[in-house]
């Protein structure tokens, strides 16, 4: 691990492999196809990354909640509550397998900003080294490419992080952002230095109406098939609100881009819609996300409305929304 250190320290970056062997993702336990994924937070009412993190036995709460309906999770940092999700795994052999983040800021002129950059990314590969059999996949960065990103990096650096890590690790390595960002011809830079496009396609984001959010959600994927043909594509994000701030409004607002209706029965019938394509195409989907966390979009500075707090298909005390009930006799029944 010194070594990575010091060749991410120095910022030269290692030359790409050649010839570069695309590692296959499998999202299997065992023989059984578990593509049917969530996004998880862990932080609760008060918690918040990189002030205080939920306790192991809050931890342990969550995966045994999400381990009832998913066999595959994808957190995105590397840090000390990431570390104890895996340990909880572990330890008390649960049936979920995890897709690693790796959160990475701009750094360029921001030496505290590289500092973290560098612990995200020894922490993630001493992880993904540790724990072989829960890890699957890790995804460095989030939304770091895409013109809107509010932390957009550099391809380059982004580049020197990626083929760090492939480096150091066995399993397939990815960098999740937005479609607008994969439908592009300079997407290709970064897809060339990974095993597959990790993508986030939301419909009510991209204003439209629950009727054809998913069939709009359909093209898109296979908009990015035909863009990267030699790569798999899988959902990193897609999901449906609860509630928003339709006040809030301006370029890029939720109020301005979000026209469909936002209401616990609207997201119901748009999870028993995806639940319903993800089967049909069995195209690796994780739902955006599992518990509403309140510490988003502006934390207590910000209205109880917004729309940040508000994906989780559970309330932010662990009560399942009667959305996600409604849904449940269209989603598969997981491995236990």
């Amino acid at each position: 691990m010194t070594k990575l250190i010091t060749e991410l320290e120095s910022g030269l970056s290692q030359k790409r492999e050649e010839p570069f062997e695309i590692r296959s993702f499998k999202p299997y336990l065992g023989d059984v196809w578990i593509g049917n994924a969530v996004a998880y937070g862990c932080y609760r009412a008060g918690q918040a990354p990189g002030q205080k993190g939920p306790a192991d036995e809050e931890i342990l709460e969550d995966l045994n909640i999400m381990a009832k309906h998913w066999n595959l999770i994808r957190v995105y940092g590397a840090d000390r509550d990431t570390k104890r999700i895996l340990r909880l795994i572990e330890t008390h052999k649960l049936p979920i397998k995890v897709i690693q983040g790796i959160w990475l800021e701009p750094e360029e002129n921001d030496p505290e900003k590289k500092k973290s950059n560098i612990e995200q990314v020894t922490l993630g590969v001493e992880l993904a080294n540790e724990y072989p059999d829960i890890v699957v996949a890790i995804s460095v960065a989030n939304e770091t490419q895409v013109f809107w990103s509010g932390h957009k990096m550099n391809p380059e650096i982004l580049i020197r992080y990626t083929r760090a890590v492939r480096s150091n690790v066995s399993v397939p390595v990815t960098t999740a952002d937005d479609y607008l960002y994969w439908n592009k011809p300079e997407s290709k830079q970064v897809a060339d230095e990974i095993d597959f496009v990790f993508t986030h396609i939301h419909p009510l984001w991209n204003g439209k109406s629950l009727e054809d959010g998913i069939s709009w959600m359909d093209g898109v994927y296979h908009e990015l098939q035909e863009v990267h043909p030699d790569r798999m594509i899988v959902l990193g994000e897609t999901g449906w609100a609860t509630d928003y701030n339709a006040n809030k409004t301006g370029p890029g607002e939720q109020g301005t881009l979000i026209k469909g209706k936002v209401d616990i029965a609207a997201q119901a019938t748009f999870l028993i819609q995806m639940n319903q394509w993800i089967e049909s195409n069995q195209v690796t989907t994780f739902l955006f996300e599992a518990f509403d966390e309140s510490w988003k979009g502006g934390g207590e500075d910000s209205p109880p409305n917004e729309v940040e707090k508000h994906w989780g298909v559970y309330n932010e005390d662990r009560t399942p929304k009667e959305s996600f009930l409604k849904s449940l006799p269209h989603h598969r029944k997981v491995l236990d």
